[in-house]
């Protein structure tokens, strides 16, 4: 059996391993400080980077944290407070439809939403498409955060004299909320590695522009348009691109562990306390 337990680890990882390990060969080459800060070069001109598409990536996550996270944190909210209404079903039942969706479905409905009443690709739509993304996946997590506190808490705050979404939203709410930064965290994750939304709707640069109204370059945009070119040195530059990407993401994965440590540490030193207020006067 644990011959089997073994095989079965190593066939699972084998994968993870050889995918790191081959943008790791293709693409530490070329990994300077200048690629991360200049724009890409003509064809046929040496050097060159992604600094734009770096800085166009940040863009786009931050505008769809802004958009997508309060929007996804009250509906996880609404969720846990209201769980046996009807109009909870519904969204939680949308939720889940929404999670499923291809995500270049989100960026062809991004683009009927945004890129056609404007006439024009922008940072502004690219931020729509990657919040839709984030929404239900912070709204789902969020619920079941608020799910995991212990019922006295939001007891005793309700005999304090707190209100119920002010208890909602100061005590449950702060007391969930490592767990809700680690699905903050791990849809960015996803977020920061999407392609298909932003080819409908921030379609790319290759210049620097930090202009949310205009057409931004993004890294996985980038490293597509690099993959796809008939230049040896551009699709060189995709693997650097790609393993920039990976470090990138696999940085996040490491606050997300930080932040779910920390939430550990948290409910060890919140659970004994509420021992003490259930032990009776």
């Amino acid at each position: 059996m644990t011959g089997l337990i073994w095989a079965g680890s190593i066939a699972a990882l084998a994968p993870l391993v050889l995918i790191v390990g081959y943008i790791l060969v293709n693409g530490i080459g070329q990994l300077t400080p200048s690629f991360l800060t200049h724009p890409p070069a003509p064809p046929g001109v040496r050097g060159g980077g992604v600094g734009n598409g770096v800085v166009g990536s940040l863009l786009l996550v931050a505008i769809a944290v802004t958009l997508g996270v309060p929007i996804g944190i009250g509906a996880g909210l609404y969720l846990a407070e209201r769980r046996p209404s009807r109009l909870a079903a519904i969204t939680r039942m949308l939720a889940d439809v929404m999670s499923g969706l291809p995500s270049i479905v989100i960026g062809l409905f991004a683009w009927e939403l945004v890129v056609r009443p404007t006439g024009h690709f922008s940072a502004w739509a690219g931020g729509v498409a990657l919040a839709l993304i984030v929404l239900p996946i912070v709204a789902r997590a969020t619920e079941e955060m608020v799910r995991l506190v212990p019922e006295t808490i939001t007891e005793a705050a309700l005999a304090l004299g707190f209100s119920r979404w002010r208890t909602a939203w100061q005590v449950v709410l702060r007391t969930a909320l490592p767990g809700v930064t680690t699905a903050v965290l791990l849809a960015l994750a996803r977020v920061a590695g999407e392609t298909a939304p932003l080819l409908f709707t921030a379609f790319g640069n290759p210049f620097w522009s930090v202009d949310p109204a205009r057409p931004i370059a993004a890294l996985p945009l980038q490293i597509y348009a690099y993959a796809l070119s008939p230049y040896d040195e551009w699709r060189a530059q995709a693997w650097t691109g790609a393993l920039v990407l990976l470090v990138l993401v696999a940085g996040i994965g490491f606050a997300t562990r930080w932040v779910t440590r920390s939430r550990a540490r948290l409910l060890a030193a919140v659970t004994p306390r509420v021992g003490r207020h259930e032990e009776p006067l």
